[in-house]
């Protein structure tokens, strides 16, 4: 069974989000935490948080893939910005907790001239913070695609802040389509390959989603450039090796492609129709 959704808003509310994804053909999706590009949140009535956890059950959703917003910088090299941040982190990380069991993504951040070890130090650091004993959301980092100074840029590196944080068991990684290519890494000619690696650095168990994406950039571009699926650098066949893959199902994929509703719709009967 494939899980395949998109980015919702949540400005409707939580319920309407489940609704809104059903209507595009979806049974996962992804929702940012607070304004994506601010620090602007809402508190959601729990009793609206409770409706769409029983929408999801009722209507076999998978996991969905909250995604904390890109401002949060965990190893910025200013200190009144890594606390803002590990504020960001923890208020959103009891928010997730209302709605019990699913993931929390996050981008590693960029460490600004410190260096990689400085900021997987950081990093750790605020993952230590937050995660308590009895939470039930497990925090993705998501593999980057090597842009400026990133963090996440090779296996290693996501490796290097696992192997810091404390409560292993609660941490994972969300394998973004176009940022391993960007990053170097060819799904395209050698998916195995690369997924062998993956486990063989950070171990596959711990790929727990995917974020679905063509790319507008040839490999090892560093750039960053998310394209709708058959029309960038990456190519449909190659994307639907992906979501075919053994080693990668039971997990949600989420798309993040530049695309509209109908757009989403179209990409996800696409991924559906290929799944047979």
């Amino acid at each position: 069974m494939i899980y395949i959704g998109n980015h919702v808003s949540v400005s409707d509310g939580y319920l309407a989000m489940g609704k809104e994804e059903a209507s595009l053909g979806g049974n996962t999706f992804a929702f940012f935490t607070r304004n994506p590009r601010g620090g602007g949140s809402k508190d959601v009535p729990q009793s609206d948080i409770d409706a769409l956890a029983a929408y999801l059950r009722e209507n076999n959703f998978g996991k969905l893939v909250a995604h904390a917003p890109y401002t949060m910088n965990l190893c910025s090299g200013k200190e009144d910005v890594r606390e803002f941040s590990r504020r960001f982190f923890a208020e959103d990380l009891a928010r997730m907790e209302q709605l019990p069991g699913h993931f929390l993504n996050f981008h590693p951040g960029s460490h600004l001239g410190q260096g990689y070890d400085v900021a997987a130090d950081q990093i750790a650091f605020a993952i230590n913070e937050v995660l308590k004993e009895g939470q039930t959301t497990t925090l993705l980092l998501e593999t980057m695609a090597g842009k400026g100074t990133e963090v996440g840029r090779t296996f290693e590196e996501i490796k290097g802040i696992i192997d810091r944080v404390d409560m292993k068991d609660r941490v994972g990684v969300c394998f973004d389509t176009c940022h391993v290519w960007e990053a170097g890494y060819d799904i395209v000619n050698d998916l195995d390959g690369v997924l062998k690696e993956f486990d063989s650095v950070i171990g596959i168990d711990k790929l727990m989603a995917v974020h679905f994406n063509d790319s507008k950039n040839p490999i090892s571009s560093h750039k960053d450039r998310h394209e709708k699926i058959g029309l960038g650098c990456i190519g449909k066949d190659a994307l639907i090796n992906v979501v075919r893959h053994p080693l990668l199902q039971g997990r949600p994929f989420i798309l993040e492609t530049p695309n509209d509703d109908k757009g989403y719709k179209e990409e996800i009967a696409l991924v559906r129709e290929n799944m047979v």
